[in-house]
């Protein structure tokens, strides 16, 4: 695939519009056709090619199909999205793509995938206070697009375990953290995905296990990312540690709150933060 002219000082983004710019001429395609073929304005079209405008994966999905790329503006996206993740997170990210079952125990900070933006931009500013405005915001909007997967007409089923830590600690202030509440509370209502509480009477259930994520396959082994280090997470592939980590998910399931009562906790700590 070739672009009109160098792209040598483009940022990945602009790099990505450039190439669907560049196809779309080529093809002999207007903005508005393209926009019309992919479910989109002749506007969106135009932010996207011009570097302004983070697209979507339908997008990228729509370009695929109504330029024959035969999946190239896909994995474009995912190089422009991984790009705003550190190098040690991407090899879980393609598996995330792919899993049919997304098991998660979050200690003392929610999810990733169930983040509002608001959130997100708390937890990044103080984990990174030197990064610079646009590199903080980059790596909230990629936060933000995981969830994506979600929407996917394939979508993973999604079953999370919050310690009550995640619900108290106030990240950004009480009314950031009541915004991500009332997030959870709508998403629980998801008939894909599963959401409980460790609170804090369950005592030691919990307490001597990091933070973990589960990624089932259809038809593959299960992999294991473990939130251990502050320069990064590991990912296991190997049965043993898998094993363990299901083992450790079904006791904590077996030691939360159940999922009615879960929202219900939720909606308590809720109007707390609100009254």
């Amino acid at each position: 695939m070739s672009s009109n002219g160098p792209q040598v000082n483009l940022n990945p983004l602009q790099r990505f519009g450039a190439e669907v710019q560049a196809v779309r001429k080529g093809r002999k395609i207007t903005q508005k056709q393209l926009g019309r073929a992919v479910g989109y304005s002749d506007g969106y079209v135009s932010k996207v090619e011009a570097g302004t405008l983070m697209p979507s994966e339908k997008f990228a999905r729509g370009c695929d199909l109504a330029f024959g790329t035969h999946g190239l503006f896909t994995r474009l996206l995912h190089r422009v999205e991984e790009g705003d993740h550190p190098s040690w997170f991407v090899p879980y990210l393609q598996l995330e793509r792919e899993a049919s079952r997304i098991l998660d125990f979050s200690v003392s900070s929610i999810m990733g995938m169930l983040q509002t933006e608001d959130y997100a931009q708390a937890i990044f500013q103080a984990g990174h206070p030197r990064e610079a405005a646009e590199v903080i915001n980059g790596r909230v909007a990629a936060r933000i697009r995981r969830r994506e997967v979600l929407e996917q007409e394939q979508h993973p089923f999604l079953w999370v375990i919050l310690h009550e830590a995640c619900l108290r600690t106030e990240v950004g202030g009480r009314d950031v953290m009541a915004g991500q509440l009332e997030f959870l509370m709508h998403t629980a209502a998801s008939p894909s995905i599963d959401l409980q509480v460790i609170a804090f009477p369950a005592g030691a259930a919990a307490a001597h296990t990091l933070a973990f994520t589960l990624l089932e396959f259809d038809g593959a082994s299960t992999a294991l990312y473990v939130d251990d280090n502050p320069e990064g997470g590991r990912l296991y592939r190997s049965p043993a540690p898998v094993r363990t980590a299901l083992e450790n998910f079904d006791r904590l399931r077996a030691h939360a709150l159940s999922p009615d009562a879960s929202v219900a906790r939720i909606k308590n700590i809720f109007e707390e933060y609100t009254s």
